[in-house]
């Protein structure tokens, strides 16, 4: 190849679009607040936020738990809308908190609020199963008003541990107002991954996007199976991605991994294109 050609085909290739993945334009970036608070120390928020931007993500998730409240929201917001970063939602709601939740989130601009549902493991679980859903149901009256939407993530306290009985707790519930925030990791502990997003279909509504290796956590401990990059472990990626290509999935998908400084939270940017086809 003479010089006169490579440049004409560097030219053509650099013309070219850059490849879109299954899910480009689908699913958007977004990451936990707390994965970002150490490098952002000392920043203004504006700036951290333009950071992240930088990174590769889309949009941030605080917690409504130490991060945002009633007082704070509109500089929160208001840094959000001066670096293009959107506030896709709140984590860490709680049943006795949801209203104010919901108002925090709404002023913020998000448009869900992560539900972690109690299992107090000295009641009757027929009593805790019935009481979450009354509360839930009392809920979805002012989230409808509000705009904002109560997902309920599958935890570790053990209270929905199958697909099945997440997906028949949302049915009980019954509303277009809450649904899934569906962990991608959370569930290896006890199940596939794959297996979830298959029956929950579109009861999910967003996804936290980590990690799990079963041989790390059989090995040195159940906790230890997080600590694995994203993209290394005992996650089927490519059955994740078909079934959430089955049910047609769009929206959020948010980081929830460990602390870092800004080259480790690109290259997490960079890990999620990578497991989710972006």
């Amino acid at each position: 190849m003479n010089r006169r050609t490579f440049l004409i085909s560097t030219a053509t290739m650099a013309a070219l679009p850059a490849r879109a993945g299954q899910f480009s334009g689908k699913i958007r970036k977004s990451l936990k607040w707390s994965m970002a608070q150490k490098a952002a120390q000392g920043m203004p928020l504006v700036d951290a936020f333009k950071k992240l931007r930088a990174c590769g993500f889309e949009g941030v998730e605080p917690s409504l738990m130490g991060h945002v409240t009633l007082e704070n929201a509109a500089e929160w917001a208001a840094a959000g809308k001066a670096a293009g970063l959107i506030i896709d939602g709140t984590v860490g709601g709680r049943a006795n908190t949801l209203e104010a939740g919901l108002e925090i989130t709404r002023r913020l601009g998000g448009d869900s609020m992560l539900v972690v549902l109690e299992y107090p493991q000295d009641k009757p679980v027929q009593r805790t199963w019935k009481d979450a859903v009354a509360r839930m149901k009392e809920a979805a009256s002012p989230a409808e008003k509000l705009g904002v939407r109560m997902l309920v993530e599958n935890v570790w306290n053990t209270f929905t541990i199958s697909a099945f009985d997440m997906a028949r707790l949302i049915d009980d519930i019954g509303s277009a107002w809450v649904g899934v925030h569906l962990d991608i990791g959370n569930q290896m502990r006890w199940g596939v991954a794959e297996h979830w997003v298959e029956v929950l279909g579109n009861r999910s509504m967003k996804l936290d996007v980590k990690e799990y290796d079963l041989d790390k956590a059989m090995k040195e401990g159940m906790r230890k199976g997080f600590d694995t990059p994203l993209g290394e472990g005992s996650i089927n990626w490519p059955a994740v991605r078909a079934e959430l290509a089955r049910i047609q999935f769009t929206g959020w998908a948010a980081a929830e991994v460990k602390a870092g400084d800004w080259d480790y939270l690109a290259d997490v940017a960079r890990r999620m294109d990578k497991v989710l086809d972006l």
